[in-house]
Protein backbone atom coordinates (compact mmCIF):
# COMPACT_ATOMS: atom_id res chain seq x y z
CA UNK A 1 0.00 0.00 0.00
CA UNK A 2 1.38 3.36 -0.98
CA UNK A 3 0.79 6.44 1.13
CA UNK A 4 0.64 9.84 -0.50
CA UNK A 5 1.54 11.66 2.73
CA UNK A 6 3.43 9.57 5.32
CA UNK A 7 3.89 12.38 7.88
CA UNK A 8 0.18 13.18 7.82
CA UNK A 9 -0.60 9.50 8.33
CA UNK A 10 1.76 9.30 11.32
CA UNK A 11 0.30 12.43 12.93
CA UNK A 12 -3.23 11.08 12.45
CA UNK A 13 -2.24 7.79 14.11
CA UNK A 14 -0.78 9.74 17.06
CA UNK A 15 -3.91 11.94 17.33
CA UNK A 16 -6.29 8.95 17.14
CA UNK A 17 -4.23 6.82 19.54
CA UNK A 18 -4.17 9.59 22.11
CA UNK A 19 -7.93 10.21 21.74
CA UNK A 20 -8.53 6.48 22.31
CA UNK A 21 -6.25 6.45 25.38
CA UNK A 22 -3.75 4.01 23.86
CA UNK A 23 -0.37 3.60 25.54
CA UNK A 24 1.45 2.61 22.33
CA UNK A 25 0.83 3.13 18.62
CA UNK A 26 2.64 1.66 15.64
CA UNK A 27 3.69 3.43 12.42
CA UNK A 28 5.78 2.22 9.46
CA UNK A 29 9.47 3.11 9.73
CA UNK A 30 11.23 5.81 7.66
CA UNK A 31 14.09 8.25 8.24
CA UNK A 32 11.81 11.31 8.14
CA UNK A 33 9.37 9.77 10.64
CA UNK A 34 12.26 8.96 12.99
CA UNK A 35 13.49 12.57 12.73
CA UNK A 36 10.01 13.99 13.50
CA UNK A 37 9.54 11.57 16.42
CA UNK A 38 12.96 12.56 17.77
CA UNK A 39 11.87 16.22 17.82
CA UNK A 40 8.57 15.28 19.51
CA UNK A 41 10.48 13.28 22.14
CA UNK A 42 13.03 16.07 22.76
CA UNK A 43 10.20 18.59 23.19
CA UNK A 44 8.37 16.30 25.65
CA UNK A 45 5.28 15.49 23.58
CA UNK A 46 5.88 11.72 23.51
CA UNK A 47 7.64 9.48 26.05
CA UNK A 48 9.75 7.35 23.71
CA UNK A 49 9.81 5.32 20.50
CA UNK A 50 11.61 2.22 19.30
CA UNK A 51 12.03 0.18 16.14
CA UNK A 52 10.30 -3.20 15.84
CA UNK A 53 11.21 -5.59 13.01
CA UNK A 54 8.40 -7.16 10.95
CA UNK A 55 10.66 -9.17 8.66
CA UNK A 56 14.15 -8.68 7.23
CA UNK A 57 13.06 -5.81 4.94
CA UNK A 58 10.33 -4.03 6.90
CA UNK A 59 10.02 -2.52 10.36
CA UNK A 60 7.62 -0.44 12.41
CA UNK A 61 8.16 2.33 14.92
CA UNK A 62 6.37 1.78 18.23
CA UNK A 63 5.58 5.16 19.81
CA UNK A 64 4.86 5.46 23.53
CA UNK A 65 2.34 8.26 24.02
CA UNK A 66 2.64 10.63 26.96
CA UNK A 67 -0.20 11.54 29.34
CA UNK A 68 -0.30 14.09 32.18
CA UNK A 69 -2.99 13.19 34.71
CA UNK A 70 -4.95 11.19 32.17
CA UNK A 71 -4.88 14.01 29.60
CA UNK A 72 -2.66 13.69 26.54
CA UNK A 73 0.50 15.80 26.39
CA UNK A 74 -0.41 16.79 22.81
CA UNK A 75 -3.40 19.13 22.77
CA UNK A 76 -3.35 19.67 19.01
CA UNK A 77 -1.16 18.28 16.24
CA UNK A 78 -1.74 19.18 12.60
CA UNK A 79 -0.03 19.03 9.24
CA UNK A 80 1.04 22.32 7.65
CA UNK A 81 2.78 21.23 4.45
CA UNK A 82 0.74 18.83 2.32
CA UNK A 83 1.59 17.02 -0.94
CA UNK A 84 -0.67 19.38 -2.92
CA UNK A 85 0.60 22.53 -1.21
CA UNK A 86 4.10 22.56 0.21
CA UNK A 87 4.76 25.36 2.70
CA UNK A 88 8.28 26.78 2.83
CA UNK A 89 9.46 29.50 5.15
CA UNK A 90 12.58 31.60 5.45
CA UNK A 91 14.20 32.17 8.80
CA UNK A 92 12.72 35.66 9.10
CA UNK A 93 9.18 34.50 8.33
CA UNK A 94 9.25 31.28 10.36
CA UNK A 95 5.80 30.83 11.98
CA UNK A 96 5.42 31.01 15.76
CA UNK A 97 2.83 28.62 17.16
CA UNK A 98 0.81 30.25 19.96
CA UNK A 99 3.45 32.99 20.29
CA UNK A 100 6.16 30.42 21.04
CA UNK A 101 4.17 28.15 23.39
CA UNK A 102 3.71 25.54 20.65
CA UNK A 103 6.25 24.05 18.27
CA UNK A 104 6.48 24.03 14.49
CA UNK A 105 8.58 21.16 13.11
CA UNK A 106 10.69 22.23 10.12
CA UNK A 107 12.71 20.20 7.61
CA UNK A 108 15.87 22.20 6.85
CA UNK A 109 19.12 21.48 5.00
CA UNK A 110 20.60 20.88 8.47
CA UNK A 111 17.99 18.28 9.41
CA UNK A 112 14.56 18.24 11.02
CA UNK A 113 14.26 20.66 13.94
CA UNK A 114 11.92 23.01 15.78
CA UNK A 115 11.11 26.49 14.54
CA UNK A 116 13.01 27.99 17.48
CA UNK A 117 16.21 26.09 16.67
CA UNK A 118 15.86 26.98 12.97
CA UNK A 119 15.68 30.68 13.89
CA UNK A 120 18.78 30.32 16.09
CA UNK A 121 20.69 28.58 13.27
CA UNK A 122 19.38 31.18 10.76
CA UNK A 123 17.99 28.57 8.34
CA UNK A 124 14.62 28.11 6.65
CA UNK A 125 12.90 25.11 5.19
CA UNK A 126 9.65 23.21 4.76
CA UNK A 127 7.23 23.57 7.67
CA UNK A 128 6.01 20.00 8.25
CA UNK A 129 3.60 20.33 11.17
CA UNK A 130 2.64 22.26 14.28
CA UNK A 131 2.19 20.85 17.77
CA UNK A 132 0.55 22.43 20.80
Amino acid sequence: MSLSHPIGDMLTRIRNGQAAGKEFISVPNSKLRVAVLTVLKDEGFITDFREEKIDEHRSNLVVELKYNGGVGAIQEISVVSRPGRRVYSSCAKMPKVLNGLGVAIVSTPHGVMTDHKARLMNVGGEVLCKVI
